[in-house]
């Protein structure tokens, strides 16, 4: 989640970070200290760009990546506590409401069947709630043009 949150803020938390380009190596789901990646602290977060399998974003030490060898970019990333709290936040929201069989999916407003009724409120629009929406204070502060 924390890949799709970060490509929405169009920021990846790499201010003053090292950006490490060259050919990079996973085995048995960790990526290889070498090619600068040893300057990676256990649970720090970085993107992989170029990769066949593994494009996105992962925290040190807990990743279970493809094994593969690539030739692209590993962005070392300094994401902030508060920014590891909302992500937390939009996937406990998402496994609640992001379901397809979750009401706030259900494409109807209001339903009505053998003398029962209902109408759900819209707010100010009539489409679904999406993570982007809900967190959308939230975000809005670490969101870049």
């Amino acid at each position: 989640m924390i890949t799709e949150v970060c490509l929405y803020l169009k920021n990846w938390f790499n201010k003053t970070m090292p950006m490490l380009y060259g050919d990079f190596r996973i085995d048995n789901g960790v990526l290889i200290p070498e090619n600068g990646v040893e300057e990676i602290q256990n649970g720090q977060y970085y993107r992989i760009i170029g990769s066949v399998f593994n494009d996105g974003v992962y925290k040190h030490g807990s990743e279970s990546l493809k094994d593969e060898s690539f030739n692209g970019s590993v962005w070392l990333m300094a994401v902030p506590p508060d920014v590891e709290t909302l992500v937390s936040d939009i996937e406990a929201w998402q496994a609640k409401y992001g379901t397809a069989d979750s009401d706030n999916m259900s494409p109807f407003n209001s339903e009505s069947f053998g003398g029962y009724s209902y109408s759900k409120g819209t707010g100010n629009s009539s489409s679904v709630p999406t993570w982007q929406s809900v967190f959308a204070d939230r975000l809005g502060r670490y969101r870049k043009i």
